[in-house]
């Protein structure tokens, strides 16, 4: 089991201990000496006032606050969790991403998603009821950049006639591809086009807010699993899917070591590869503490064979 720990920077009423160049190199270097394989960062390039007002969350550019957590380290992984990809044309997504791939020495995980939230497709001129189509076809444009010089490719809202990124990822044959959303349509997505699946707890009333289905349950999990086994094996997918969940729900209490090692082994039997974990605190020195202990408590016993025992 790997762990991916957020990098803050959310935290704009707490900004001058969480969301400065010092916080972002602090932080992503005491959870890489700490033993995490990643952190990772959220994006929210314009969102509606009133959405932050209601439990919304404001987010820096993640390839920028990314790249200043990569310069800081040298083993740590970066992980977009998740990037919306019709905001965006892929093209320029795509150099943004291989430009943090070379500059961080192939340590990138690019995870995706179509989005939800529409008033911020609205302000960024993107087209919501077209989101599921342009994710999937941005994800094969980004490829083609990736792969080869003098590109052809038709999509919706962007074309090319021929032409080249020149630069070419650090990880071959593309930094992975990780399609996060509860829906069968994401799933279809990671199975077919992606390298890993990111699914998220989602309670049946905030459903109706994320537009993806409610996951309240290890079941519900079980089932979605299921479910792409069964879609790859349709497709003749070969490959394993890296499957990347919470640790606990948003805003969930933390987690004792022993409960948070039983969920783990759990998790790990389900199929899990990776899980994501956050902590509450008021400054960045109480925030390593924390990521310090859980890495002690958790982290260094979820892989040496303690998680079953509790």
């Amino acid at each position: 089991m790997h762990f991916s720990v957020s990098l803050p920077t959310d935290r704009i009423g707490r900004a001058a201990e969480f969301v400065t160049q010092a916080a972002v190199a602090e932080i992503a270097t005491a959870a890489e000496d700490a033993g995490f394989a990643a952190c990772f960062v959220t994006d929210h390039p314009f969102p509606p006032h009133r959405w932050l007002h209601g439990g919304g969350h404001h987010a820096l550019d993640p390839f920028v606050a990314l790249s200043f957590a990569a310069a800081a380290t040298s083993r740590l992984k970066v992980q977009t969790h998740i990037l919306v990809l019709p905001y965006r044309n892929p093209f320029a997504v795509a150099k943004a991403v291989l430009s943090l791939d070379v500059l961080s020495g192939g340590r990138v995980i690019l995870g995706v998603a179509a989005g939800y939230l529409k008033g911020e497709f609205t302000a960024l001129g993107a087209d919501f009821a077209a989101r599921e189509d342009v994710s999937d076809d941005a994800i094969r444009a980004m490829k083609l950049a990736w792969a080869r010089d003098d590109v052809h490719f038709d999509g919706p809202g962007f074309r090319a006639d021929g032409n080249s990124m020149g630069f070419r990822p650090a990880q071959t044959p593309h930094p992975p591809i990780w399609v996060g959303g509860n829906s069968r349509a994401a799933i279809r997505r990671a199975v077919e086009l992606g390298d890993g699946w990111v699914p998220f707890p989602n309670s049946a009333a905030m459903s109706k807010y994320t537009r993806t289905p409610a996951m309240e349950t290890l079941d519900d999990l079980a089932q979605r699993l299921a479910f792409a086994r069964e879609h790859a094996a349709t497709v003749g997918r070969r490959e394993p899917l890296d499957i990347c969940y919470s640790l606990v729900s948003m805003g969930s209490p933390s987690i004792e070591p022993a409960e948070a090692l039983d969920r783990i082994g759990t998790l790990r039997e389900l199929g899990v590869t990776w899980l994501t974990v956050g902590f509450a605190a008021d400054t960045r020195r109480e925030y390593i503490v924390a990521m310090q202990r859980f890495a002690r408590d958790v982290v260094a016993r979820a892989d040496d064979g303690h998680a079953a025992e509790g």
